[in-house]
């Protein structure tokens, strides 16, 4: 078979480009699959809020020690 050869700086280039970026404009909206689920927007939600809210206590060790 052919093989295709690609230098490291062309495949940065390519990661950065807009069309990597945005989904193709044809592809069907399946909840869970391409567009996230209503119940997985609400999960997100609840982890955004849920890490504020630890980020708003302050420090506390994660284990006691007896010394």
């Amino acid at each position: 078979g052919t093989r295709i050869i690609c230098d490291r700086k062309f495949l940065l280039e390519c990661k950065n480009s807009p069309a990597a970026r945005t989904p193709p404009c044809c592809l069907p909206q399946t909840p869970g699959v391409t567009s996230l689920a209503q119940s997985s927007l609400v999960k997100l939600e609840e982890l955004k809020e849920r890490n504020e809210s630890e980020e708003a206590m302050p420090d506390q060790d994660q284990f006691e020690m007896d010394v």
